[in-house]
């Protein structure tokens, strides 16, 4: 494995706020400041999620935070994802995306859940592919996101 994924700490958060900085800084224009803001989230956003929500991360052989994901159970079957993001610079095919996205998923296995859902805003397209492409699926369910429409995606998980 090129990357080890493991739970972040308080001491992660000025790494995880610099790759969704690096990962959404070219969606920018297409949120509002306050949407941004709550996307990109500051380094104590960041740690205040992780007192809320199980955060991961994906390092590489130097310890340098590569990618991150964060979930949540929200009810006895559902997990919840919030806050994926890969650095720019190695999304593709030598990306933790996947082992992250497993690792939401053993994890959601591990604590009853039957299906994970996200949400994504319409210009994020590279991302709603990445979530096809893995099992998910668009649900119809629209919400607003500071002005920003985003739309529901789920999966069905199973020990099988």
């Amino acid at each position: 494995m090129k990357y080890l994924i493991r739970k972040a700490k308080p001491k992660d958060a000025k790494g995880i706020h610099e790759i969704f900085l690096a990962a959404f800084e070219e969606f920018r224009y297409f949120y509002s400041p306050e949407g941004f803001a709550d996307t990109v989230m500051s380094e104590k956003a960041v740690v205040e999620r992780i007192k809320n929500m199980s955060i991961y991360i994906a390092v590489d052989k130097n310890e340098e935070i590569t990618g991150t994901i964060g979930w949540k159970k929200v009810n006895n079957k559902e997990g919840h994802i919030r806050g994926m993001a890969v650095h720019p610079r190695i999304q593709g095919k030598d990306s933790p995306a996947i082992d992250l996205l497993k690792k939401v998923e053993s994890d959601g296995l591990s604590q009853g859940c039957t299906f994970l859902t996200l949400d994504t805003t319409e210009v994020l397209q590279r991302a709603q592919n990445f979530y096809r492409k893995n099992g998910f699926t668009k649900t119809g369910k629209t919400g607003n996101f500071f002005g920003a429409t985003i739309y529901e995606f789920a999966k069905k998980i199973s020990s099988e």
